[in-house]
């Protein structure tokens, strides 16, 4: 089915780190319907923030920190790496992008609205009573929401499901789980991973919000989590790091897992909560937070003049 497989050295994040992959060239597949340039993402990327805090502001409650440090990850897979078509949003053919995470929901809401699923004006019904978006994303209520997310570590055998469904169809499409480094704590979240890990389920790419808080604190407080890359190692993924708003890392560590055909590939994003708006930035406080009238608007300014740096019209 494929070509002759050729044996590529990979650098990782870490400079004392060399590792062999096996990097089979994958059939030919077409190119995200909505594929943007370095600078358009970084643009991107600010207005899905700018979203994320109006949203908030408007449903006065949610959550701050984790959706901020997402929104160059969703900026990437919504507008670079995704196959998918805002006019055919159930294409079988599509890529499918589980959110186990649920609750960092704003992010998802404000990418699918920007890449054009549903209008943007919608996004300021948030957590509102008779809303299609809730606080959690529901399956069926809009348009690009492939699963229902809430309890936290269920995205990942979600996603599982999805990708053997592909094997048995006959399909070849990508799936993406993108989950929080708390929901690690949760007993199914292993259980599913050994089970990728040993049926070699390479079509699965699980992108790590790697950001260190959750609700009670920071995550080595409460649980610790490392060696992560590791614990993941033995359970069978093949691993990446990165930081999770380069860009350029993100949408090469997709490439990549798409490349690596013999296991699935996790993806660790080491990410900033609240990035971009420096009161909230590293802040456990604002994983369940939204802000107030004077919080969002100090938040807005920021991410207005990329914090100073230049002039906004709005001021």
């Amino acid at each position: 089915m494929f070509p002759k497989p050729r044996v590529k050295l990979y650098y990782k994040m870490m400079p004392t780190t060399l590792k062999f992959a096996i990097i089979h060239p994958m059939p030919t597949k077409s190119a995200p319907t909505t594929q943007k340039s370095l600078h358009e993402l970084e643009e991107i990327a600010v207005e899905l923030r700018k979203s994320v805090i109006e949203m908030l502001l408007e449903a006065g409650s949610g959550h701050s920190a984790g959706p901020l440090g997402m929104a160059d990850v969703f900026a990437a897979l919504y507008f670079n790496i995704l196959n998918i078509n805002p006019n055919n949003p159930t294409d079988p053919t599509r890529d499918r992008l589980v959110l186990s995470s649920g609750h960092i929901c704003p992010i998802l809401y404000a990418a699918l609205a920007h890449a054009g699923f549903f209008p943007k004006s919608e996004l300021k019904t948030l957590r509102k009573l008779g809303s299609r978006l809730q606080g959690h994303p529901h399956f069926g209520e809009l348009p690009g929401i492939e699963a229902t997310g809430g309890p936290l570590g269920q995205g990942l055998s979600q996603a599982i499901g999805m990708a053997l469904a592909s094997r048995l169809n006959n399909q070849k499409y990508e799936v993406y789980c993108l989950g929080s480094d708390g929901e690690l704590q949760e007993g199914q979240t292993w259980e599913a991973a050994m089970f990728a890990g040993k049926n070699r389920i390479a079509n699965l790419t699980w992108i790590i919000d790697r950001n260190n808080i959750q609700i009670e604190g920071y995550t080595e407080d409460v649980m610790p989590l490392e060696p992560l890359r590791e614990k993941l190692e033995a359970f069978n993924w093949y691993v990446i790091d990165i930081d999770g708003h380069n860009l350029e890392e993100i949408i090469d560590a997709c490439n990549m897992s798409k490349a690596i055909v013999e296991r699935p590939t996790a993806i660790i994003a080491h990410t900033i909560p609240g990035k971009g708006v420096d009161f909230m930035e590293y802040k456990f406080e604002w994983h369940g937070k939204a802000p107030n009238d004077k919080e969002a608007k100090a938040a807005l300014h920021e991410l207005r003049t990329l914090k100073g740096r230049i002039e906004s019209e709005h001021e």
